[in-house]
């Protein structure tokens, strides 16, 4: 379904099929722009009465008009040169209706049910219901601006047409299927340069689709940030390379490498490094911008990267991910250093692969030039700093719960995910008072009715540094129980911690969080919940705990992991816990004074979320634009 939006022009048909078909993959919304597009209409196709009437809005030298409509078009035909009245009098065959787009904002409910579609090589407007268009509704309901009677008048004749009653009620009849409309609003010329670039990037496309939307606000304030946005979009420098090492047996496997330094406006870059078979350049994007905006977004004034590779870890023997690890290094670390981009851990590299990519990088760069992010404590700095990001949620949970005069304690908290985010997000919720009931993995879901404690959560890592399945924890604790293929959110809970992957959380699973009492949903990976979820959490007012906000303690420990201060002496765990918090809060209150200075109440679903976007873009845009068109 799509609706008009302002300002995009095409430069021939084969780009509006094109942009329309690249719409409709990725299920876009479109609003407010002043597109024109030509239907061709054969002879008797429309009902003449609604063909005849005034285009408003269309160049005058377009206008056309039929023999039946000459007495009630005769003032606007006067006003047309004699060429262009000989013109249109002569026309014959198929005719040409110029259909504006220009529509009113309070008219956007009249044509909510209609979306553009390519029929016989020609773009046409068609209802979402029906998927039909033209005089199979009896008249054309699309045609013009007209009046706003005329609008509604075509509106209800199609509303009471038989055949748009049937697809309506088959639609109405499916009890089990929810309807969502899927939006995706696009502002001008910024996304649909994203799509025609990279159109089968489709975690990135997603990315920018949510931010556009939290922008929305400001870019109608400052047309300017349209093109600070646009430049923004382009990354500074994308690497993809070859990786070749050799496994146990002696074969030589490759893989691709990818490192994608997206914004340096602000600092030198920070980011992740991500070992999984999904890896590829739209997912490095796509972190690689989230990663910017959370930086932006800290207490620290960092640029943002993100990369990896689609190599498997699992199953690998010590030596073969040694053996990767100082391949990948030996061609990424010519663009690292302090200055210049440290990366740091993410999915699939943990401590064991940070350190061989640490040592590969000092052997190569010839000096021991501060260190990446996450490697064992004994040689870098902070001492909590595998914690960080999972303690940070938590942190950040309570401090939207402290808004609502509520707290943690005796909460159940459904967590997915097993890792070391999910595992210290249950640690820190035991501290809280919390009741954490669930952890899961890629085959399935964990549950215990009683709870974790700080025991069972040391037998959960125990049967992950084995390598076993969270379903041997039920045959130890008798109220726990293992759910094959399936996802935690059914649950009961009242605050939930997404921490596995992107798009986690579909629109199901927004639906089971909902029914299951759900009223904060922390994002403890990045962008962890699907455009349908999305809609149907705010619709339901449950709270959502933005990624770029409550995940930023992993920048937190990272710079005081790189600090100079740090680095000459050892922090104790309760003094980087007093300084994670507080920088947790600083990060809390920045984005919601973002949305309450653009107008969101502090108590809106949208407010978190769109205040960080808000509040990270504006601290971008500035150091952008201060340094000039580079």
């Amino acid at each position: 379904m799509l609706f008009p939006t302002s300002g995009v022009r095409m430069n021939s048909a084969m780009d509006d099929m094109n942009l329309i078909q690249q719409t409709q993959r990725h299920h876009l919304v479109v609003r407010e722009i002043g597109e024109e597009i030509d239907l061709e209409i054969g002879a008797g196709e429309d009902d003449p009465s609604f063909g005849s009437t005034t285009l408003i809005g269309a160049p005058m030298r377009e206008s056309s008009v039929e023999e039946h409509g000459e007495s009630k078009q005769m003032g606007m035909i006067s006003q047309l040169p004699n060429d262009a009245q000989d013109m249109s009098k002569t026309q014959q065959g198929k005719r040409k209706k110029k259909v504006v787009k220009r529509w009113r904002e309070e008219w956007a409910d009249t044509y909510k049910w209609a979306y553009v579609d390519v029929k016989d090589g020609t773009p046409r407007i068609f209802c979402s219901v029906c998927r039909e268009y033209g005089r199979k509704h009896r008249r054309n309901p699309y045609g013009n601006e007209g009046s706003r009677n005329m609008q509604m008048s075509a509106l209800e004749e199609h509303n009471n047409s038989l055949l748009h009653k049937e697809a309506l009620r088959l639609q109405m009849a499916s009890k089990d299927k929810i309807v969502v409309d899927k939006p995706v609003y696009v502002k001008g010329s910024i996304l649909e340069a994203t799509l025609k670039r990279d159109p089968h990037e489709v975690e990135f496309i997603q990315a920018v689709q949510e931010a556009v939307q939290a922008l929305e606000r400001v870019i109608a304030k400052n047309s300017r940030y349209i093109n600070i946005m646009e430049r923004l979009l382009e990354p500074e420098r994308m690497i993809v390379f070859r990786v070749s090492w050799v496994d146990d047996r002696g074969g030589t496997c490759v893989n691709r490498g990818f490192r994608v330094q997206f914004n340096q406006s602000m600092g030198p870059c920070r980011g992740g490094i991500r070992f999984h078979p999904s890896m590829n350049l739209s997912v490095a994007k796509f972190l690689g911008f989230e990663q910017t905006l959370k930086n932006a977004l800290s207490p620290y004034k960092l640029g943002g990267a993100a990369g990896g590779s689609d190599f498997d870890p699992k199953g690998k023997s010590d030596n073969e991910i040694m053996r990767f690890c100082q391949s990948f290094m030996s061609e990424m670390y010519r663009y690292l250093g302090p200055d210049k981009d440290l990366p740091s851990e993410e999915m699939g590299v943990g401590t064991r692969e940070m350190g061989y990519l640490f040592g590969q990088y000092r052997r190569l760069a010839g000096h021991f030039q501060g260190s990446f992010t996450g490697p064992r404590i004994f040689w870098s700095g902070s001492s909590l700093r595998p914690e960080a990001t999972g303690y940070g949620l938590v942190f950040f949970a309570q401090l939207m719960l402290a808004d609502m005069n509520k707290e943690l304690k005796g909460l159940r908290c459904a967590v997915s995910g097993s890792g070391k985010i999910a595992m210290h997000v249950l640690e820190k919720l035991i501290a809280y008072g919390a009741l954490p009931i669930s952890v899961s993995d890629s085959r399935g879901y964990l549950v215990d009715e009683d709870g974790f404690d700080y025991m069972k959560i040391s037998f959960l890592r125990d049967i992950k540094a084995q390598q076993r399945s969270l379903r041997d924890y039920s045959k130890t604790y008798a109220r726990s129980k293992y759910y094959d293929e399936a996802k935690p959110w059914s649950e009961r809970c009242d605050v939930a911690f997404a921490c596995t992957s992107q798009n986690e959380i579909d629109q199901s699973d927004a639906i089971n969080l909902v029914n299951s009492g759900c009223r904060i949903l922390v994002e403890g990976s990045n962008m962890p919940c699907t455009p349908e979820a999305v809609q149907i959490l705010r619709k339901a007012s449950v709270l959502i705990a933005p990624a770029m906000a409550a995940g930023a303690g992993g920048v937190v420990a990272g710079e005081l992991e790189l600090n100079h201060e740090c680095s000459l002496m050892h922090w104790s765990p309760e003094d980087f816990e007093s300084k994670l918090q507080e920088a947790m809060k600083q990060t809390y209150q920045r984005a919601m004074k973002a949305a309450t200075d653009f107008g969101y109440q502090k108590e809106s679903p949208e407010a978190l979320v769109h205040g960080a976007v808000i509040s990270a873009f504006l601290t971008i845009a500035q150091a952008m634009t201060d340094q000039g068109s580079i």
